[in-house]
């Protein structure tokens, strides 16, 4: 693998970790938003990871490593599901005192931020262990 490549996937894990703590942030800012421009509660948002197929284990086995390219994201999904929460004086309370609220657990997405930033630091460490790595190789020939 060269050592390109390894910046490749590390780059790919940046990237992505960087949206997904872009998404965890927006869902904390509108954990108790009632009324979207649909008329909805805000609707809870997840990025999907997916392994970028263009290497794969075969490759791997027989030494062809420079086909990996690290993860991508596969997408961005909306949670369905809201919480009812009884509030009689909200002003989108129902008939009966309840209030559609987000599906929104802010301790969880607060463990999903950290989560998410000890990977992204994971990746900034292999790129610069890969950058340390070049740098040797090339003091090697002085």
């Amino acid at each position: 693998m060269s050592f390109m490549s390894s910046l490749d996937v590390s780059s790919s894990g940046l990237y992505a970790e960087r949206l997904r703590m872009d998404v965890i942030s927006e869902n904390i800012a509108k954990a108790n938003v009632t009324r979207t421009a649909d008329g909805t509660p805000y609707k809870k948002k997840s990025v999907l990871f997916a392994e970028d197929k263009s290497g794969n284990f075969g490759n791997i086995l027989n030494g062809k490593l420079d086909e990996l390219n690290g993860v991508k994201v596969d997408g961005i999904v909306e949670d369905k599901n809201f919480k009812k929460v009884y509030d009689p004086k909200h002003p989108d309370a129902d008939d009966d005192g309840y209030v559609l609220m987000p599906n929104v657990d802010v301790l969880e997405e607060m463990v999903n931020m950290m989560t998410a930033s000890r990977a992204y630091e994971a990746n900034i460490t292999a790129m610069n262990a890969t950058k340390s790595m070049a740098m040797k190789a090339l003091n090697i020939g002085k």
